[in-house]
Order: C-alpha cells, then structure tokens, then sequence
C-alpha cells in the first residue's frame, strides 16, 4: 500500500507517520522497483497500535520499549499508570485553586496575584505542577525573526544571483570581474549578518526569555 492508502486506512496523517517513523517506531519496506515506501499488514497492525496507545497518553519512548520488547504491555501500562496518577493530583490541585478563585469578585487589576503565586509556589515546592503556559508563548517569538530571515536571504541571494546571470548572457557589456564581485559579495554579506543576528535572537530567546518563563 502506498501511504496516501494507509492514512485513509488507519485515519493517522501523512505527517504523523512520518514522524513515527523518523523516530524509529515504524519500519516500512522500500519497493525495489521505484524505491517509493511499501506499506503491508505489519505496518498497519504497528500504526493501530502506535495509535491506540497515544491515545491514552503513552510516551513515545515507552512504546519504543515496549516494541523492542524491554517492557510488556502491562509494565508499560503500569508504568504509563504512575504518570496519569501524578498527573490527575496535579489537576485536582489546579481545579482546587481554580475553584477556590471563583469566589473572588474584585477585578484582575484588584487581584492580589502575588499572595496566590506564593500559594503555588508551596504547592509547587510539596511535588505539584502547573500548566506553564508560559512557554507556548516563548515559541511564538521565534517565528517572527525566522521568517524576516528567510525572506532577506531570498531577496538577496536572489539578487546576486541575479547579477551573476545578468553578466553570464552579457559577458560582453558586464562590468569588470573584481566591480561584479564587489557589486555580488554585497547582498551576500547583508545575507550572513541577517542569520548571524537570527542566530544571536535565537540564543536571547532561549537564554533570557524562556528562562524567565519557567521561574515566573
């Protein structure tokens, strides 16, 4: 099966089983013919599989364990089982804090934020977690400056590229070889400072703001 057939089949998307398997948890043999992926019954099983357990929750590393044989179903789920039951004592504390706000009848400008940080911090500090928010919002900052960069490289690579051409079919009018490398090397250079300052947001990003995110 071609797997446009086994996303139908198995209702997993094309970009998902993908991914399954760049991680390792599916394997499907290459057709000799085209070298495009063969898809059989083994790998639908494994798809359905891989499917169910993600549906409860399951870790992709524990399902790796289990296909590799290093756990059974039931120490996997014995295993999953410990995480769902920290996770649901999370919740319930959430839902307890959450429950207790509902009472509060000040606006969000009156909120005495810090006396109920100061709350969870203690929850916190007694092996509770929070959603953090927080860092969903971090991730958004990057797009920002990679897509400004992607667009400056086009321009100006595509601008010297252009040059080079131009030159190539007018070999005879173009200007002289050292003023076409000077006039070419010039967006290139704006195309290295423009990733050079990706690079630097980026590491302010991930240095600072996310620090920031996860004390706050």
């Amino acid at each position: 099966m071609k797997i446009n057939e086994v996303e139908a089949l198995v209702g997993i998307t094309r970009k998902n089983i993908r991914f399954y398997e760049s991680e390792g948890l599916l394997a499907p043999r290459r057709n000799s013919e085209n070298g495009y992926r063969d898809y059989g019954g083994a790998e639908v099983q494994t798809l359905l599989q891989i499917k169910l357990l993600r549906k409860l929750g399951v870790s992709l590393e524990e399902i790796r364990n289990m296909q590799r044989g290093i756990h059974t179903v039931g120490d996997g789920m014995r295993r999953h089982l410990v995480t769902l039951e920290r996770d649901r004592e999370n919740l319930e504390q959430a839902i307890r804090l959450c429950a207790g706000l509902t009472d509060r009848q000040e606006r969000l400008g009156d909120l005495d934020a810090e006396s109920i940080l100061k709350e969870m911090e203690a929850m916190e500090q007694s092996g509770a977690t929070f959603q953090n928010k927080q860092r969903r919002d971090v991730r958004i900052r990057y797009v920002a400056p990679v897509v400004i960069t992607l667009v400056m490289v086009l321009l100006m690579g595509g601008s010297a590229g252009l040059l080079l051409w131009l030159a190539a079919a007018n070999a005879r009018s173009a200007p002289p070889a050292f003023m076409l490398a000077v006039i070419t090397l010039v967006p290139l250079v704006i195309c290295g400072g423009v990733v050079l300052a990706l690079v630097q947001r980026i590491r302010e990003i991930g240095r600072g703001e996310i620090d920031d995110a996860k004390h706050y």
